[in-house]
């Protein structure tokens, strides 16, 4: 017998059908849907599902995602914060998420979008990373790491893939923040910010933002810009994460609880004043 007949016959029937797209056999080491357009597979499939549960409210797949991430350059290198509250439309399935991800000593990336794509593929793009300096017996600029990740995601562009990603560090050349989407697509900008409380935050930042901050006031910027983002966004929470990237490499900061930074204690919210209580 050889490996094949060891194989499950749902797997050895979904490599066969995979083996039939030739473009899908010949991009993937593992098995897809026998389609060539497998989120509309996907979709169809849940639709399917749905109205065997429930006619009435039968409706395609919805992908749902909630999240506050942003990152901006510095005078002396770059700030990445975050939150880490983790959601499928109304349900909050973890307060305690790790949206920044190690990737070297001098690279970070952020997490937007799904969790496991963001986790898998820049954990992959940190062994990319690894590889590269090992061949070229120097660190890879941060150009370099985050076009690799966009030629990763421009590969499977149209598989479903979820992902809105910045790429952060300090290179030879000073410091870069660079976003990637799902569809390859990469811009090199000053400051962005990824999210569904990303207009929020976008609103402390467009009007204080300079590029001429200081490692103080960079930090304390982008924690008031997460906590205004996670108190008016539902999908946005839990635990403020900020990373500062210098020459020296990255540093992690105090995490700041969002209820804290409201309240001022978790179990003490801020006293009435008597007008206000007068008015009560």
């Amino acid at each position: 017998r050889n490996s094949r007949d060891l194989q499950p016959v749902s797997l050895r029937r979904s490599l066969e059908a995979t083996a039939t797209v030739p473009q899908l056999a010949t991009f993937t080491s593992f098995p897809l849907p026998g389609s060539q357009h497998p989120v509309e597979f996907e979709e169809k499939v849940a639709y399917q599902q749905s109205r065997a549960v429930s006619a009435p409210a039968a409706s395609p797949l919805h992908r749902l995602h909630g999240t506050t991430t942003l990152g901006f350059v510095f005078d002396g290198g770059v700030l990445l914060c975050v939150d880490s509250r983790s959601t499928m439309g109304p349900d909050v399935s973890s307060q305690t998420v790790k949206k920044v991800l190690e990737i070297s000593d001098h690279l970070l990336g952020t997490m937007a979008g799904g969790a496991a794509d963001c986790e898998f593929w820049e954990r992959d793009l940190g062994r990319q990373v690894r590889l590269w300096g090992l061949r070229n017996k120097e660190p890879i600029s941060v150009a370099a790491a985050s076009k690799l990740l966009s030629n990763t995601m421009y590969y499977y562009k149209g598989m479903g893939l979820s992902m809105g990603t910045m790429i952060a560090g300090y290179d030879a050349t000073g410091p870069h923040l660079f976003y990637v989407a799902d569809d390859g697509s990469r811009m090199e900008g000053k400051l962005f910010s990824v999210g569904s409380g990303s207009t929020y935050a976008y609103g402390i930042l467009d009007n204080e933002y300079r590029a001429d901050l200081t490692r103080e006031e960079a930090i304390e910027l982008g924690r008031r810009a997460i906590y205004h983002a996670t108190h008016r966004d539902a999908m946005s929470g839990g635990i403020i994460n900020c990373y500062v990237i210098t020459e020296d490499g990255w540093e992690k900061q105090e995490p700041r609880d969002c209820y804290e930074e409201h309240y001022g204690h978790p179990e003490r919210p801020l006293p009435i004043s008597a007008a206000d209580d007068a008015e009560m």
